[in-house]
């Protein structure tokens, strides 16, 4: 048997009823989060790029946008702006160790859509999260996080498999049907990471995104009207381990499936920045109101950091915001200067900010040295040196959201609220209650719209 055909399996026999109440609330902050992420996404000029060409492009249905008012689309195009507003600022979720997914993007925002097309309850939308969850890290953990060494960006390939499995839970495939969703899903991923090299064009990498949850919708759909596909595109030859990634361990496609939980590794971001930047922002903040210096007395920074961020990160010289954002130097010198709990504080004025640029071309980098602690990408040791002379230090490899650090339920209200900060009071509280009794909500339609 093809894992391919186990997930497939799994996720159509699963049952809420047996999930453990951690698992269920890890899929309801995951919901939350989302939505709160992809309302604030909503407004730059990337996605409403992208909005205009979806509605320009004809057709309805009964799936909102997030952000926007009085927009129902079908339930594919709602996916592909949803799944974009979730990725436009950086600040979307992800699993720890990273496995190059982004359950926000590629789960929730196509399940959404096809929830509110099936006219589904909340309980069955946290199932179809949690399922697509436990299918999806799965195929990003045995990838190994390597297509990313060969160029791709992991998300889109991933992604699609997230998708086709939360929309065919949602539509009731079974189990031969769900084998093709995967397999038709396979085809259809995308994505590049050429704009990490490149003076222009980081908007894409919202778009992959987008299209990963766009194409698991098309595949799921395609898949109940008879399309097949291939049952072995995940390890079988020419699938996605051998055809994307440069080091694979297939075993962990199936791995303990019911009965260790993948959502337990969910990420919800404390920054506007790629997670390669967080723990050496959350150090230098943290050693900031610790020892109580500012900007203006640090002399230098020194910070050891993952072959990746050496690899994939260090962007001297972010010809925009977006760019910026997947710079690890630049978001540090960022953090240094301005508020990073702020994402607003992440604009064109901090970009061309002299103080923040001169910053991020005077951090320096080095691989972390062998014999010290790394658990992941994401390990760092931060060094910052004062003009007094004082030197300080903080090693991390967890941040405020990550599993060992989860946002509280109080936490997770603050950010919501602070990402939805532009809608209606009202609006926010029904949501909010809404999201927070989510196994209980009879209907997503219901709910207003929220911008």
């Amino acid at each position: 048997m093809y894992a391919c055909e186990t997930l497939a399996k799994f996720a159509v026999n699963f049952s809420i009823d047996s999930v453990p109440a951690d698992v269920l609330q890890a899929a309801k902050s995951l919901t939350i989060d989302t939505v709160g992420v992809a309302t604030y996404g909503s407004q730059f000029p990337w996605s409403q790029a992208i909005a205009r060409y979806v509605q320009s492009s004809g057709g309805s249905g009964s799936s909102r946008l997030f952000g926007t008012n009085d927009v129902r689309l079908s339930t594919a195009q709602a996916a592909l702006c949803n799944g974009s507003f979730t990725h436009a600022f950086e600040q979307d979720s992800l699993r720890k160790p990273g496995a190059g997914v982004h359950p926000g993007a590629t789960v929730v925002a196509p399940a959404w859509a096809a929830a509110e097309e099936c006219n589904a309850t909340g309980a069955e939308l946290l199932k179809a999260v949690i399922v697509a969850c436990e299918v999806m890290f799965r195929v990003g953990a045995a990838s190994m996080h390597s297509s990313e060494k060969k160029g791709f960006h992991a998300p889109g390939l991933t992604g699609p498999y997230g998708s086709a499995v939360a929309c065919g839970v949602l539509l009731g495939l079974n189990e031969a049907q769900m084998v093709s969703a995967l397999g038709i899903a396979g085809s259809m991923s995308a994505g590049l990471l050429a704009f990490t090299k490149a003076k222009n064009g980081a908007g894409v990498k919202r778009l992959h995104l987008g299209r990963a949850a766009e194409a698991g919708v098309v595949a799921a759909k395609l898949a109940k009207e008879g399309l097949d596909g291939p049952e072995s595109i995940l390890e079988g030859q020419y699938g996605f381990i051998e055809a994307y990634c440069a080091d694979s361990n297939p075993e962990l496609l199936t791995s303990n499936l019911g009965s260790a939980w993948e959502i337990s590794k969910m990420c919800i971001k404390a920054f506007p920045c790629h997670v390669t930047a967080h723990t050496p922002i959350e150090s230098l903040r943290l050693l900031m109101k610790e020892h109580g210096f500012e900007a203006q007395q640090v002399a230098r920074i020194d910070i050891e950091v993952s072959d990746k961020v050496l690899s994939h990160h260090i962007i001297r010289e972010p010809n925009d915001v977006k760019q910026a954002q997947y710079s690890t130097p630049f978001c540090v010198a960022w953090a240094l200067h301005y508020d990073p709990y702020q994402p607003e504080n992440m604009n064109e004025d901090a970009l061309h900010d002299p103080l923040v640029r001169q910053t991020c071309r005077d951090i320096h980098f080095s691989l972390l040295a062998q014999g010290k602690q790394r658990n992941s990408a994401w390990s760092s040791l931060l060094r910052v040196s004062l003009n007094s002379g004082e030197v300080y230090e903080r090693w991390s490899d967890e941040f405020s959201g990550s599993p060992n650090k989860p946002l509280d339920s109080s936490q997770l209200q603050e950010r919501f609220f602070q990402l939805t900060n532009k809608c209606s009071s009202s609006a926010q509280t029904e949501w909010w209650n809404s999201l927070s009794n989510l196994q209980d909500l009879k209907t997503l339609r219901a709910l207003p719209d929220l911008y």
